[in-house]
């Protein structure tokens, strides 16, 4: 089978090009190569036994082109960056949403070219839930809205039962939570879903859109300022910089190592008729200070983070997967552990330059969202 992966020089592209090369599939990778990814150059791990082609999702051309005799599509390109997304809403949309629409538009007006596609897969996000599931002792299961800003003014970080006003256990959010979308990001991940699973039932292609729970390992950008955490933690310390930490440290995320990120995506193909909607994940949830500390540990860095003090409106408390469904479904199992994880992102890092640009990041984003006076 050949398949085409969207954004495939890119951090979870890549493994997954790796992944299906190994396993033996056919394999052209369409991507951009964008410099704030990539510093203007192709990285060097790009497999040697796939195809390489650059070409931007927003060009019907490209899509043409790359689309002839494949069999699957694997469609991960997009902008990365919930903070940065807040203040460049146009740019993240036109490439996510429209780029999306492209493809679909191309498939629409081809049909020699979609009749030949047996299964797309498209990269969704956690950040479309928004604020996590909840449980409260008297009313169950709760999915809170976003906590207020005059909420956060007074440092209190936690939810509480909007019914009873008690204290709430946050638990795994399952895939019938309702989207929140509370960035620009999110709602542009939501948008992509939404275009694959509704074309994917009216051109009857099969077609699972994975949303995807803080993905992280080897190759993810250290110099990028708007990847997720554990590299942005790690440029930190690796500068003799202190990780800074919003709130009180405690909030719970679920990172899942981008090799089982990977492994999904070859699962989806060989469910090859199977649709839907699927969390990825590991289900079991780690806060910033252990992200903080377990990286230190590992860097025998006597660094400890600094708390700023302050919150990002948007950001949620509590987010984890319930994955019972991608179990159930298509095999999935999630391998590898936070701590073993963490060490290969650390290796991958000894072979990188770090270029710590958070401090620049977090002026502009003040900057940009300031409030007018």
């Amino acid at each position: 089978m050949k398949i085409l992966i969207t954004g495939g020089a890119g951090f979870i592209g890549s493994h997954t090009t790796d992944l299906l090369v190994e396993s033996g599939y056919k394999v052209r990778i369409m991507d951009a190569f964008d410099r704030q990814i990539h510093q203007g150059k192709r990285p060097s791990y790009l497999n040697a036994n796939c195809e390489v082609v650059e070409g931007d999702i927003r060009s019907a051309e490209a899509w043409k082109k790359n689309l002839a005799g494949m069999d699957v599509v694997i469609h991960l390109a997009a902008r990365t960056g919930i903070g940065q997304s807040m203040y460049e809403p146009s740019s993240y949309s036109d490439t996510n949403i429209n780029g999306t629409a492209i493809f679909y538009d191309v498939l629409l007006k081809n049909p020699e070219l979609r009749k030949g596609i047996k299964k797309i897969i498209v990269a969704s996000s956690k950040t479309i839930y928004g604020e996590g599931a909840y449980r409260c002792k008297t009313h169950g299961t709760i999915y809170p809205e976003a906590r207020g800003i005059e909420q956060l003014k007074k440092g209190e970080w936690e939810l509480k039962c909007p019914i009873c006003k008690e204290p709430m256990l946050p638990i795994g959010i399952t895939e019938e939570k309702p989207p929140q979308t509370p960035s620009v990001y999110g709602m542009t991940k939501f948008a992509t879903e939404r275009l694959a699973m509704m074309f994917g039932e009216a051109l009857n292609i099969p077609t699972i859109a994975f949303r995807y729970f803080s993905a992280y390992g080897p190759r993810q950008s250290l110099s990028n300022p708007y990847t997720g955490v554990c590299s942005i933690f790690l440029s930190r310390l690796k500068n003799g910089n202190q990780p800074v930490i919003f709130e009180d440290g405690k909030q719970l995320r679920d990172y899942t190592f981008v090799k089982d990120v990977a492994k999904s995506n070859l699962l989806a193909i060989k469910n090859l008729d199977r649709s839907g909607v699927y969390n990825i994940g590991t289900g079991k949830p780690a806060d910033l200070m252990e992200i903080s500390n377990t990286l230190a540990e590992i860097l025998g860095s006597d660094i400890r983070p600094k708390f700023s003090g302050e919150f990002r409106a948007g950001d949620t408390r509590h987010d984890y997967a319930d994955i019972t469904k991608a179990k159930k479904e298509l095999g999935f199992r999630p391998e590898w552990g936070l701590k073993e994880g963490l060490k290969q992102l650390v290796e991958w890092g000894e072979t990188q330059e770090a270029i710590d640009r958070f401090s620049s990041a977090e002026a502009e984003r003040k900057r940009m969202l300031q409030q007018p006076k």
